[in-house]
């Protein structure tokens, strides 16, 4: 006869409460082999065992409906042992999300580690993951790009188990950056086109070739904007005429009728410059880069842009200058006064400001963005150094991202202003041909320029907006005249045109047009 116990026998042997016995023998994870002639529940050998599996199992996490499960299936037991390894590797990933957090957090200040902490607390690490594997997952689910989309799908998006604080970082940012809702669009649109084009994976060589390319066109962008050159500016043309030249041998232009630097060669490179150019997908792929501790490449989003920007304002060799030189056939002076006396009178009234701005104000915002008045002073001073420079024939050595202010803002800013003003005053000057330009246009353009940003150093410092009543007048149709037919991109010299209040002055429309919003002044 098979030998049996009671339940406080069983709970002894078993380490449970008897309650606990009780308990689970009425929702039937384990049945008593019969009772006592007291009316008491006994146990057999197998009862005891599945009891102190079924501890186990508890101990683990398992609910009683999975410990029921697994007990009740002769094969349950490694099924549901599998889900409950998964679901604590889950958590484990979960933990170490917020043990990496919390390590950030005391890394920092009390106000960076509360905003981190605030950052983590508006989504859980199960949102943000499932977030971002759907995206990876269904955002290219009906594009035809296997490649692409398995190569998103295999960076991932988990914390290393000791992620930096950059780490830490990129995972946050990445959750916002999905959340944001334009990166899906954006790398669609990448999809898309590469799916029209037929621009499959590419082996190493075409990949190698493709780096090869971005280098040369990314240092070619580069030495131009550190050299001042605008992209909306005849100047920029020479810039893409090298870089198409680069491009039209390589794979990258897939057109075999396209041989030659022209409006086809152009339009095409700018099609793919356009369709690759998404700043938020170069943010999603550095991202990832820092989180699988991959080297991240610079950021070229500015580069990509300055490009475009030439690209669309020379569609053709040689088209802006055509453009001006038009536009310069019209040798009237609409200046009162001459073009020489007007940029005269605009120095001065420029150099008052200058002269009126002081250290503690240089970390004041102006309206051109990102622009400081520390930053916009040194902009002043190096217009006077590169329209000077070149009406003596000997640009500046300096380049435009260097520093011209030095410690005395007001010294620099008069030195400057005095050998653009020497230079100017050349006999001849006006009628000596620049390019396409007369002489009289570099005049023009650096009144325009001191005009102009000197309403933005008004503006920023408080004082009266309205500089030069009489000048301004006149500024507002060649401005619009000279700059109109610009594009109004991210890389261009110029924002989108902005509305000016009816009771705007002239200069205030002036400044509307080149993308100021005016003030409302109450």
């Amino acid at each position: 006869m098979r030998p049996t116990w009671s339940i406080g026998a069983v709970a002894r042997q078993t380490g449970l409460p008897v309650k606990v016995v009780r308990h689970w023998s009425d929702v039937g994870v384990v049945a008593p082999v019969g009772r006592s002639t007291g009316g008491y529940r006994r146990y057999d050998t197998a009862g005891v065992a599945r009891l102190r599996l079924a501890r186990t199992l508890r101990d683990l996490g398992m609910g009683l409906g999975e410990i029921r499960a697994a007990l009740d299936r002769e094969d349950g037991l490694t099924e549901v042992a599998a889900a409950h390894v998964e679901a604590l590797e889950a958590q484990i990933r979960r933990l170490r999300t917020h043990q990496a957090v919390l390590r950030t957090v005391t890394r920092r200040t009390t106000h960076e580690g509360l905003a981190l902490m605030t950052r983590t607390a508006q989504m859980s690490p199960d949102e943000r993951r499932e977030l971002v594997h759907d995206f990876l997952a269904d955002t290219l689910s009906d594009v035809d790009v296997p490649y692409f989309r398995e190569g998103l799908l295999a960076a991932g998006a988990e914390l290393p188990d000791d992620p930096t604080d950059e780490q830490v970082e990129a995972w946050l940012a990445l959750g916002e950056l999905v959340a944001d809702g334009e990166l899906g669009p954006a790398m669609r649109r990448i999809a898309e086109y590469t799916a029209r084009h037929g621009q499959g994976a590419q082996d190493d060589a075409a990949a190698a070739e493709m780096r090869e390319l971005t280098d040369v066109w990314v240092g070619r962008v580069r030495a131009a904007i550190q050299d001042g050159t605008a992209a909306d500016s005849p100047a920029a043309d020479q810039v893409v005429a090298d870089i198409v030249a680069a491009w039209l041998p390589s794979r990258a232009n897939t057109d075999p009728s396209v041989t030659s630097d022209g409006t086809s060669a152009r339009k095409l490179f700018h099609e793919q410059l356009t369709a690759a150019s998404e700043p938020s997908v170069e943010r999603f792929w550095h991202l990832l880069c820092v989180l699988t501790g991959q080297p991240a490449s610079a950021g070229i989003a500015s580069e990509g842009q300055w490009l475009t920007t030439a690209l669309h304002a020379n569609p053709s060799p040689g088209a802006r200058d055509a453009q001006l030189e038009a536009l310069y056939t019209n040798d009237t002076d609409p200046w009162p006064g001459g073009v020489l006396e007007a940029f005269t009178r605009v120095q001065d009234t420029v150099g008052v400001l200058v002269r009126a701005a002081t250290p503690d104000q240089f970390g004041l915002p102006t309206p051109c963005d990102d622009w400081t008045v520390r930053e916009l002073l040194d902009h002043l001073v190096w217009e006077n150094l590169i329209w000077g420079g070149l009406a003596q024939g000997t640009p500046p050595s300096t380049a435009h991202t260097d520093d011209h202010l030095g410690d005395d803002h007001i010294a620099a800013f008069d030195t400057a202003a005095a050998e653009a003003r020497e230079s100017f005053q050349q006999p001849g000057l006006l009628e000596r041909s620049f390019g396409p330009a007369p002489g009289r246009r570099l005049v023009e353009q650096l009144l325009i320029e001191l005009l102009v940003h000197g309403w933005d150093l008004a503006t920023a410092l408080g004082d009266d907006r309205d500089l030069v009543p009489d000048l301004a007048r006149a500024a507002l149709p060649v401005v619009r005249e000279i700059y109109g037919d610009l594009p109004r991109t991210a890389g261009g010299s110029i924002a989108a045109a902005q509305a000016a209040p009816d009771d705007a002055s002239d200069l205030d429309r002036v400044a509307a047009f080149l993308g100021r919003r005016v003030p409302t002044d109450s």
